[in-house]
């Protein structure tokens, strides 16, 4: 009696654990029939407004501007949703200050104005060999640029640098000229800072 009296509650508390997992085991795996289109809605990932795009915010498009074929226009793309890799260092990150805004849109079309009537107005000083500083900013303010926003430099030996603030759209023009030719750039400005110069210090 007293053998049996032991064995009892070491046989009630190995029954126990075996009934629970039969319940748990009875419980797992049992769906009803119209649980099944429940669950895949449940799992689908939830359509967002870039699908549909009812509320995405446009970038400027960037159309064929005046004198310019189609084929010559840029290819808007969409951002990356982030970076394809962990950058290895913050070089880039740190010098960002230093990158020029891009033209987008209607402002591209007025950069790309400038650059050819900036190109016209100093092509003769280019074919005359002139490159003195002076008479390339007497040829800039010439189109109507003020002469306290337009710098000009000596750029080499035989060359001249030039950089225009036009305080409009676009909002900085910089260039070189020499001997092989006139180049021109047209561009936003910097972030985080007022004037057309490249940021000599960031954040």
């Amino acid at each position: 009696m007293t053998l049996s009296r032991t064995r009892t509650p070491a046989v009630r508390l190995g029954v126990l654990p075996v009934m629970m997992l039969a319940v748990l085991a009875a419980g797992c795996g049992t769906q009803r029939s119209g649980d099944t289109a429940d669950a895949d809605r449940r799992w689908q990932p939830t359509p967002t407004r870039a699908a549909t795009g009812s509320s995405t915010p446009s970038s400027p498009v960037d159309l064929p501007c005046p004198g310019e074929s189609p084929a010559s226009a840029p290819q808007t793309t969409a951002p990356p949703s982030g970076p394809a890799a962990p950058p290895t260092d913050h070089y880039a990150e740190n010098h960002g200050f230093r990158v020029p805004l891009p033209l987008r849109g209607q402002s591209r079309c007025d950069g790309l104005a400038a650059v050819r009537r900036i190109k016209d107005a100093l092509e003769p000083l280019r074919e005359r060999g002139d490159f003195a500083p002076e008479d390339t900013r007497n040829a800039l303010t010439g189109l109507g640029y003020s002469a306290g926003k337009v710098q000009a430099h000596r750029n080499g030996p035989t060359g001249v640098g030039f950089l225009i603030d036009t305080g409009g759209s676009p909002r900085c023009v910089e260039g070189t000229m020499d001997r092989a030719s006139v180049k021109a750039d047209a561009f936003g400005g910097y972030p985080d800072h007022s004037g057309c110069d490249v940021p000599s210090g960031g954040h």
